[in-house]
């Protein structure tokens, strides 16, 4: 009689296989990933909302847009990663709060077409999995999830050995929000005169970590050394602050008030390249770089690498992680809200015309930034 084989069986060893090859011979453990699945499943579960239907561990996960109370909705879709913030972690040996930054990235862009997000799937990739490692991921991914007000619905862990060196992993999020019909928020109705209103970043988020990398190698420190910006801090883990969401209070702005006219999400580019993404043709976003104080990091990574304003404003956020345009007479107004859900806020531009051949922002009075 042939032996039974059967689900769950151990890939441990060779098995019947005597000196027969198996797949963690080949560098791939189905043991630590079926006991990965397990750790996460109830970090998923504290992510459950309202139109969520399924666990983890079938091959597709449902989701109720009636159930979620929505009567005829638009569907809103992003995609997104961490990006070489990644090798800081890896370097860092801190895994618990790139998650974060994963769901950041996707459901801050869901939020600025007015969509509320409503779940999110993740992509870990690595060379061999580290089950502590994965689990402390994922568990960053669900706190993310719960601070966006989304149901982490499923996912996949790839285990590829000889893709990825060592104890090296790539993520990739994907985030799926809805909005009533007309009720998106397109920027069309921008007009020369309206208020910028900046939300404070909590540092580099993530975006321009290439070059944050080259600056700390010219600096001759290691990410276990005392944070030059931050005291009592190592410099990696205050490199790793994670990206802010702004959902719950950007939502809360633009449904109690109506008047939000546009939004942008302040990641790669940094303010030159991304506010001028939600502006009608004819119009500038005239940034007073003067209306904030830069955060300590950014003004450390400025000064040790000799980097001048303008390669600041296009590769980093600055301190300004997202930014509101409305109307002059209803800023203050957007203010209050954005306020009363813990945001810090400032004034930071206006909308004007601009010029044939002129760039869509322009940042002025940087003097204090070096």
């Amino acid at each position: 009689m042939e032996d039974a084989i059967t689900s769950g069986a151990s890939s441990s060893g060779a098995g019947k296989a005597g000196n027969g090859l198996t797949y963690r011979d080949a560098g791939v453990d189905i043991d630590a990933g079926n006991a990965l699945v397990e750790a996460i499943k109830p970090l998923a579960k504290a992510t459950a909302r309202r139109g969520t239907a399924a666990g983890l561990g079938g091959f597709g996960a449902f989701f109720d847009l009636k159930a979620a109370g929505f009567q005829d909705p638009i569907l809103v879709s992003t995609t997104d990663g961490v990006g070489t913030k990644l090798k800081v972690a890896i370097d860092a040996n801190h895994h618990d709060t790139v998650g974060i930054d994963l769901v950041a990235m996707c459901v801050n862009d869901l939020v600025v077409q007015g969509a509320e997000p409503l779940l999110f799937l993740d992509y870990y990739a690595t060379g061999k999995l580290d089950v502590t490692a994965g689990t402390a991921i994922i568990k960053g991914i669900a706190e993310g999830c719960h601070q966006a007000g989304c149901a982490l619905i499923g996912g996949e862990t790839a285990e590829m050995p000889g893709m990825y060196a060592g104890g090296d992993y790539d993520l990739a999020g994907f985030a799926v929000g809805a909005v009533e019909r007309g009720q998106a928020i397109t920027g069309d109705t921008v007009a020369a005169g309206d208020v910028i209103l900046g939300l404070a970043s909590s540092g580099v988020h993530s975006n321009g970590y290439s070059l944050v990398r080259k600056v700390v190698e010219r600096s001759g420190l290691g990410y276990a050394a005392e944070a030059p910006f931050a005291k009592g801090q190592k410099l990696g883990a205050a490199l790793l602050t994670p990206t802010r969401i702004y959902v719950k209070s950007c939502l809360a702005a633009i449904r109690e008030t109506g008047a939000v006219k546009a939004l942008a999400h302040i990641t790669g580019g940094g303010l030159l390249e991304n506010i001028p993404r939600v502006l009608p043709a004819g119009l500038q976003a005239e940034i007073d770089g003067g209306a904030w104080t830069l955060p300590p990091v950014f003004q450390w990574l400025a000064r040790t690498a000799g980097i001048n304003a303008h390669e600041m404003s296009r590769t980093f956020n600055c301190g300004i992680g997202m930014i509101l345009v409305v109307a002059a007479d209803r800023a203050a107004e957007v203010e209050k809200v954005l306020q009363g859900q813990n945001e810090t806020v400032h004034r930071i531009g206006k909308i004007g015309a601009r010029a044939k051949d002129a760039p869509g922002c322009v940042v002025n009075n940087t003097a204090n930034w070096s």
